[in-house]
């Protein structure tokens, strides 16, 4: 299980490394920064593929009665799943990008706290301590990026909160995935999350991107790049939700802490980027924190047990009536012709 669970997470870190090194090799080599655009894409895959299965169902899931039942629930999960999204990329040109790897990590803690209260998940020990470990990893990661001079600054103070902002987005959007994967289903998340994503992205796109769209010198470089990253996002959200059903929403976060070292790799070969023993470090006490927080399963919580009823409840007056069964006058029900019934005691 923790095996599977190890491989599963890290198929989704190379995803998130597709999109990261595809958005910087755009970014840096032809001067393309649409990241609302490129979110725009994948939230369109997804409505193609998802909200079309969901509107050939029939019955109590079919598009139509989703939307009528919980319309406004999904639309509000499509708004903070887009907005997480632009916030974490828009980060990027305000702070460093060792910053940004630290202050996102800021989602696991709110990841679990919402899962304590929402659905009822129980940590032990042991989990709290794999996840300081994950984080030392982090730390550990941030240290050999400020070593090989891998940051560079301008507002921070904007990017920080950008990155904080958008990491409790995910965390919001993550927790509702579990439970709607878990107890709905993955089609009908993901169909919701595609349908209203490209509606709200649409819409933004449409006010903040337009001119950049306009500046995109096109060529065949950059339509495979936009392709790549389109791929990679798609296949992120279609197996998240598997991978989700399989270990948990907190799980699933510490997993991908290592995406940024296998960006890493890509870049000493793309960017050209410094190469540190640290980074080796940071990889292998992200994964001894992971594999302790798999090595023991997590409980739910069972629901508060409802009073036993006292002297005057139901079932005593039930238990009563049972003892006075004699004394209670036998019934004869009659019916007449004109459907109505008479019941009298003899």
């Amino acid at each position: 299980y923790i095996l599977k669970t190890i491989i599963l997470g890290q198929m989704l870190s190379l995803f998130i490394c597709g999109t990261a090194v595809t958005s910087q090799y755009l970014a840096e080599k032809y001067q393309v920064n649409t990241p609302m655009f490129q979110s725009f894409i994948n939230y369109s895959l997804l409505l193609l593929v998802y909200t079309t299965m969901l509107a050939f169902r029939t019955g109590s899931d079919s598009l139509w009665q989703i939307l009528k039942q919980r319309w406004w629930k999904y639309m509000f999960l499509g708004l903070a799943d887009v907005e997480a999204n632009y916030m974490i990329v828009k980060a990027y040109q305000y702070t460093t990008l060792t910053s940004v790897q630290l202050l996102d990590c800021f989602g696991i803690p709110v990841l679990m706290a919402l899962s304590w209260f929402i659905l009822r998940a129980r940590y032990r020990l042991i989990h709290f301590l794999a996840v300081a470990i994950c984080l030392l990893g982090v730390g550990t990661m941030v240290g050999a990026d400020i070593l090989a001079g891998r940051q560079d600054s301008s507002d921070v103070v904007i990017g920080d909160v950008l990155v904080l902002l958008g990491a409790s987005l995910y965390a919001i959007s993550n927790v509702s995935e579990e439970y709607i994967v878990k107890n709905l289903s993955r089609v009908e998340f993901l169909g919701m999350v595609g349908l209203f994503g490209t509606i709200i992205s649409g819409l933004q796109l449409a006010i903040v991107e337009h001119r950049e769209i306009m500046r995109i010198q096109w060529n065949w470089k950059v339509a495979l790049l936009f392709t790549v990253f389109a791929l990679c996002m798609f296949g992120l959200y279609s197996f998240m939700p598997v991978v989700i059903k399989v270990t948990s929403a907190t799980s699933v976060n510490l997993g991908i802490l290592t995406a940024d070292l296998y960006s890493l790799f890509f870049g000493l070969f793309l960017f050209f980027y410094k190469f540190s023993g640290l980074y080796i470090l940071s990889f292998v006490i992200i994964m001894v924190g992971f594999i302790l927080y798999c090595s023991t399963p997590t409980r739910t919580a069972e629901p508060t047990a409802l009073p036993q009823p006292g002297s005057t409840g139901l079932d005593n007056a039930a238990l009563k009536l049972e003892e006075n069964d004699s004394e209670t006058p036998p019934l004869t029900v009659q019916f007449t012709r004109g459907e109505t019934v008479v019941v009298s005691t003899d």
